[in-house]
């Protein structure tokens, strides 16, 4: 109940309990060390720490750094040291980067062959490759547009066609790519 002129008592906080690493630096150079009162020791198959262990005992006692610990190292000749390592505070996750679909890398490139018969031997042939078609006009005529920038349609490109023309024979041979 409160009565007017009275105080509000907040509940006590909690104290703050960091845990506590006794570092022991002995003559020989050897480091025992405590975790709260408790053996703090090398993995079974290390030798014993030493003084260049240090940051092996620190990252053991802070769970890698994932807890803030005090730490006191007690030297050889009575000297005492403490300080607090801090946590280091937890990265997220990267996000992971969108999958890019791989692009085939350049390889070699694939050739195709076309022959045809009824040319002169030694004679010049001429090899077009087609990029469309039209019909011939009531006259005989035939006329078509080609765009230099992008000669083989898209449409076309799907189904490739070439054309052999003998310049003497006048054979000629048109042949589809597999």
């Amino acid at each position: 109940m409160h009565l007017p002129g009275m105080k509000r008592s907040e509940p006590d906080q909690p104290p703050v309990n960091i845990p506590t690493v006794v570092l022991t630096v002995h003559e020989d150079g050897i480091l025992t060390a405590t975790l709260d009162g408790a053996p703090l020791t090398p993995p079974h198959w290390a030798p014993p720490w030493r003084r260049e262990s240090f940051p092996q005992v620190i990252d053991q006692a802070s769970n890698d750094r994932t807890r803030t610990i005090r730490v006191e190292v007690r030297e050889a000749d009575g000297s005492v040291f403490t300080d607090l390592i801090t946590a280091r505070p937890r990265r997220a996750l990267p996000e992971p980067e969108p999958a890019v679909e791989a692009k085939p890398t350049p390889g070699l490139p694939v050739f195709h062959q076309i022959e045809g018969d009824g040319f002169v031997p030694g004679e010049d042939v001429a090899v077009a490759i087609i990029t469309g078609h039209t019909d011939a006009a009531h006259t005989g005529t035939a006329r078509t547009l080609i765009d230099p920038t992008n000669p083989i349609p898209d449409q076309a490109a799907e189904q490739i066609e070439v054309l052999l023309l003998g310049r003497i024979s006048g054979a000629t041979v048109i042949r589809r790519l597999p």
